[in-house]
């Protein structure tokens, strides 16, 4: 990937999901470089934005506020966003087909990219624990953000000793038989579903684990794409000019903008409060349709 210039980059699509807001885990700072970094026409945040299992209002710092507001910005500015439900923030669902302005709250998104047809959707619709057994899950979820806690407890030791960072999540899963079946079991539906449906894109979130790989199935050919995650993977798809990439975050790529951003939008002098407040002042800009 080139370096990120203070010109942003232009994209026909990004799809961003499992950003989990207002937990220790989402690493806010580093997505709102990447907001920073791009001009995209349409904008699919893929479930799991805000982490309302898991939201504390002793917790939300100004970078996750901060993105909440970058993204009303592009709102504004008539960007075309579609926030898909995912099951940490499933209290949504009941909003379903809200529409204002360039933004709507949807289960599921299908779109003509090109001439090939996309099929946008969380995935959580997959998990059996989700269906048959929320408790379970929410216990999980919690025991995760534990992990979360202890990996960045981990990562500032790690940082001391002049090593890079590590995710014991992450190193957890792709090493634990069980987790492995489940995400090429949940690839595998998504496949099988999209050839039935004759789609040619099927685009997930959900399992943390990003991928594009394309797929032959009853003479069909379809391409799976997963956006990862902003907790452990720090990645996002992108769709520009009939092509398409997972995004990766590089440090490397930003750190002599953090500060210039920073001190530009004042951020280092301002409160949470006051960013709430910008926010609705964006807000007051949208008008209903």
């Amino acid at each position: 990937m080139s370096k990120t210039g203070s010109k942003k980059r232009k994209i026909d699509l990004v799809v961003i999901s499992d950003i989990h807001l207002g937990t220790y885990g989402c690493q806010a700072s580093e997505l709102l470089n990447y907001l920073r970094s791009i001009k995209p026409k349409k904008v699919i945040l893929n479930g799991d934005i805000i982490d309302i299992w898991q939201f504390k209002k002793s917790y939300w710092p100004k970078e996750h506020m901060q993105v909440i507001k970058h993204i009303i910005k592009w709102i504004t500015d008539g960007v075309e966003v579609y926030y898909i439900t995912g099951n940490h923030d499933e209290m949504l669902r009941r909003f379903v087909n809200f529409k204002i302005n360039s933004f709507k709250i949807v289960n599921k998104v299908v779109l003509k990219l090109d001439d090939k047809t996309a099929w946008f959707f969380h995935g959580d619709v997959f998990d059996v624990t989700m269906q048959h057994s929320k408790w379970l899950a929410k216990l999980g979820s919690n025991g995760y953000d534990l992990l979360i806690l202890i990996n960045s407890l981990v990562n500032k030791i790690s940082s001391f000793f002049g090593k890079g960072k590590i995710s014991l999540s992450k190193k957890i899963k792709n090493s634990v038989k069980s987790a492995v079946k489940h995400i090429n079991n949940f690839e595998k539906t998504a496949i099988d579903i999209a050839v039935e449906n004759n789609f040619d894109y099927v685009v997930c979130g959900h399992i943390h684990h990003p991928k594009m790989e394309t797929f032959q199935s009853l003479n069909k050919e379809v391409t799976y794409l997963n956006s990862g995650d902003w907790v452990e993977n720090l990645t996002a798809l992108e769709y520009h000019k009939s092509k398409w990439t997972i995004y990766k975050y590089d440090e490397d790529d930003f750190k002599s903008l953090n500060k210039e951003h920073d001190e530009h939008e004042g951020i280092l002098e301002k409160s949470n409060k006051e960013i709430f407040n910008e926010l609705l002042m964006d807000f007051n800009l949208i008008r209903p349709l």
